[in-house]
């Protein structure tokens, strides 16, 4: 095993400071890991073994490190804009686009001293929890190459998970960082939406996905997530999503204040044995670490369901109208089942949107009602482990499972503005990992990963069982 591009972002940044392995090196391992694993894992959209290299000695001629990321191999979903690299959405309708200037992110990642590895594998236009394209094709997981490694940041999952990459960013508007954590096993923020800023998205965080969506770090350890977080977050003045909430840093006793509440399902989608040991594993743990935790389910699930569906599936078509009418031929089949999908449903009138939009105000304050005696929320990411290629129903417990709704354990925080973390716990009878999600009122991002960070240390990333050296 390589087990230094395995080892946690912050033990490697300690190992660049500390002089035991130089940026150049340590590039090169990454290198190696790519130029070996890849092939097979399909992860990377964009990728140059000589552009890295000069990067790195770049880095190396500093006299002193420009942040606290200098030198940390990342990664970064092809959705968000990255001067130089690829950036295409995974479209054709997009392909060979490259952007000029990079996303407001990006530039704080390079402020920060980072080393870009190149940008990562998503489904067109992002509308999948499977990563596959006409570009550059089926993305594959580390854990199981018939398995997808989920969507839309796959890509950047399997790299992440298969040490190609320290850490990375990823993209959230229906569960898209926290779904592929959870199928290969690492950790992921989805943030409150103005924490880190979303200005270079692609396509923009506008209109109901600047509640909706949010880019978060994507990494092996919530210590490196939260490492990624203090390093990107911030206000951002030219973007009104952007919220100007300073960093906290809350201790053992303000992580403890509060009654963490757990649900296994919600009533309504089955999840698998394996999911509901999961959550009761991480219960247990943050018990032994003296939390009061205890079962509690949210009554606005499935309305705040109901309303994400509105906005990402029906408004998400109407967005991508304008650019692929008369074009459906170019489209890859994932994007086009998601437009069926969107068919059915019918676009919303002016009306419907309005009340819509008026109606989600109204239910995420009464979350925020709901959660004042529950601050922190324990429950599953998904019904299922990672899913085969090209699957699309399940069975569980007897009764059959559709696609989206597999998924609606993280599409109900996206319409709450909730920060969620993700964290590995368990694995499912074909060993198979299995996250489990710790959510967190608007703006307590901290508090989310804190909490996270018991869990994570009571269990945490296992290695794929593939050849990683």
């Amino acid at each position: 095993m390589n087990g230094l591009v395995l080892a946690s972002a912050a033990r490697q940044l300690e190992l660049v400071r500390s002089g035991q392995t130089s940026i150049a090196e340590l590039a090169e391992e990454h290198i190696r890991q790519i130029e070996g694993l890849n092939p097979e894992l399909n992860a990377f959209a964009d990728f140059s073994a000589e552009r890295v290299r000069a990067q790195a000695l770049r880095l190396d001629a500093e006299r002193k490190p420009r942040g606290p990321l200098h030198g940390l191999p990342v990664t970064i979903k092809s959705s968000i804009a990255t001067a130089g690299y690829l950036c295409e959405i995974g479209s054709r309708l997009r392909g060979g686009q490259v952007p000029r200037e990079d996303a407001v992110v990006v530039a704080r990642l390079r402020a920060a001293g980072a080393l870009i590895l190149g940008t990562t594998n998503c489904p067109e236009f992002l509308m999948a929890y499977e990563t596959a394209n006409l570009i550059h094709g089926v993305t594959r997981n580390p854990w199981d190459l018939e398995r997808t490694p989920g969507g839309s940041s796959g890509g950047e999952s399997a790299a992440i998970a298969a040490g190609m990459s320290a850490a990375g960013l990823g993209s959230d508007s229906g569960g898209s960082v926290r779904v592929p954590a959870h199928f290969t096993g690492i950790c992921s923020l989805k943030p409150t939406p103005g924490r880190i800023p979303a200005r270079g998205h692609l396509p923009p965080c506008v209109g109901p996905f600047s509640i909706l969506g949010a880019i978060g770090p994507m990494a092996r350890t919530v210590g490196d997530v939260a490492l990624m977080f203090e390093a990107l977050s911030g206000y951002d003045p030219v973007d009104p999503a952007s919220a100007p909430v300073p960093l906290k840093r809350p201790g053992p006793k303000e992580l403890r204040a509060g009654t963490i509440g757990f649900f296994e399902d919600d009533g309504l989608a089955p999840v698998t044995p394996e999911t509901r040991a999961a959550v009761n594993a991480a219960a247990h743990a943050l018990r032994d670490a003296g939390f009061r935790v205890e079962p509690f389910r949210p009554a606005t699930l499935e309305s705040s369901r109901r309303l994400w569906w509105k906005f990402f599936v029906q408004c998400g078509a109407m967005f991508y109208e304008p650019e692929i009418r008369n074009k459906r031929a170019m489209l890859s089949p994932i994007f086009n089942a998601f437009l069926s999908i969107a068919e059915a449903a019918g676009p919303l009138s002016a009306t419907e949107l309005l009340s819509a939009w008026a109606e989600l105000d109204l239910l995420r304050a009464k979350t925020l009602v709901e959660m004042s005696e529950h601050p922190i929320l324990l429950c599953p990411v998904a019904s299922i482990p990672a899913f085969r290629h090209g699957e699309r129903r399940w069975t569980i417990d007897g009764k059959a499972v559709a696609y989206l709704d597999a998924m609606r354990f993280a599409q109900w925080f996206n319409a709450a503005a909730c920060p969620a973390v993700v964290v590995p716990v368990g694995a499912s009878a074909e060993g198979l990992p299995i996250g489990i999600q710790i959510v967190a009122r608007p703006f307590e991002d901290e508090v989310a990963l804190g909490v996270a960070a018991v869990v994570d240390a009571a269990f945490g990333y296992r290695p794929p069982p593939m050849e990683l050296d």
